[in-house]
């Protein structure tokens, strides 16, 4: 438990030394005195805030051979960014652990770094090293479909695999399961995952890029360099 409660520390920590609360700030007035609009950020935190807690508590609240778990970090990462997806899954562990009598603070705590914070980081490391292996002067389309394809799908799947598989190397096993087909269990979860991610990705893409902070038609669409 106390990795956990380091790892959440120095994450947060790190998360705040960003000052993740410039991203929700009101974009420039129109006029002077006129007050701006609010992020459109604001809508994809308040779902994360409203939703995700009940995902995670849902195998504490119903009794099933397997616990099924749902993360949906990799999610909260393309849409609000690495600084705010921090605090922002710490939070909803909490909130977690006031819905569900079953889950117990530490849990809640082990619960947010293994399915929130570490993936998470996980899926920015990706997309740091997709950006560099798509490379600027590609073509644009190709450098959307990587996004899209590479973060939200297949990247989803890795970093939740990993996580999942450093999570139980830490003794956080699945109730009923047990050795090797645990990494497998993992393994068909994590795709679950990166199917709603990848698809819900896509949707954002095409109808709702101004929900996404990871995304930016200048350098997906139109071409232009960093």
């Amino acid at each position: 438990m106390w990795l956990e409660a380091a790892l959440a520390l120095v994450a947060l920590v790190a998360a705040l030394a960003a000052r993740p609360w410039r991203i929700l700030a009101s974009r420039k007035p129109l006029a002077p005195g006129a007050f701006g609009t609010p992020s459109a950020l604001w809508t994809p935190l308040l779902a994360t805030l409203v939703f995700l807690p009940w995902m995670w508590a849902l195998p504490t609240l119903h009794h099933m051979p397997l616990q099924l778990q749902w993360s949906g970090a990799c999610l909260v990462l393309l849409m609000l960014g690495w600084p705010l997806a921090v605090p922002t899954l710490l939070a909803v562990g909490a909130i977690a652990a006031l819905v569900s009598p079953g889950l117990g603070v530490w849990d809640a705590l082990g619960m947010a770094v293994w399915q929130g914070v570490v993936p998470a980081t996980l899926a920015l490391l990706l997309g740091v090293a997709l950006r560099r292996l798509a490379g600027a002067r590609s073509l644009a389309g190709v450098r959307a479909f990587v996004y899209v394809l590479g973060r939200g799908f297949l990247g989803t799947a890795l970093c939740l695999f990993v996580a999942g598989t450093l999570s139980q190397w830490n003794g956080h096993t699945l109730p009923g399961v047990g050795g090797q087909l645990s990494l497998v269990a993992r393994w068909l979860m994590a795709w679950g995952d990166a199917v709603v991610t990848g698809m819900l990705c896509a949707v954002f893409v095409a109808f709702k890029p101004e929900w996404l902070a990871t995304w930016s038609d200048d350098l997906y669409l139109h071409g232009e360099k960093n």
